[in-house]
């Protein structure tokens, strides 16, 4: 097999991440590389509806087949994901500042209420005998 340089598609990417099957396969496949029948095995659909969820992993570039013997064998590969990543890197930042803002008012009307001499809930003790 010649080596080339394969471009990988943002949009195949994240057509194939939207089915939440084919992101149970990547997880499935996150342990090690597995062949098609225990991949099938792990789902309560039929057989040949896991294959064209694989068709559709490999078409995309998340996973790469190979054979071994009689086995159609199946392993990860993250280097697509890394468009997810991009992608989702400028929503690190909003939810980064959005859980900064939280902590801060969560941290402010704790300190209201201690200035207000309103007693803090604590969880009730059971009474010993």
């Amino acid at each position: 097999m010649r080596h080339r340089k394969v471009t990988y598609s943002p949009e195949a990417t994240f057509s194939a991440l939207a089915d939440p099957t084919r992101r149970a396969v990547l997880d499935l496949l996150r342990a090690g590389t597995q062949p098609a029948g225990e991949i099938a095995r792990a789902f309560p659909v039929s057989r040949p509806a896991i294959s064209k969820h694989l068709k559709i992993l490999r078409r995309a570039h998340l996973v790469d087949e190979h054979r071994q013997g009689r086995h159609r064998m199946y392993q990860l590969n993250p280097e697509p994901l890394k468009a997810v990543d991009s992608w989702l890197e400028h929503y690190r930042s909003f939810w980064s500042a959005s859980l900064e803002n939280l902590k801060s008012f969560v941290e402010a009307e704790y300190e209201k209420e201690l200035r207000a001499g309103k007693p803090s809930k604590k969880p009730t003790s059971i009474k010993e005998n």
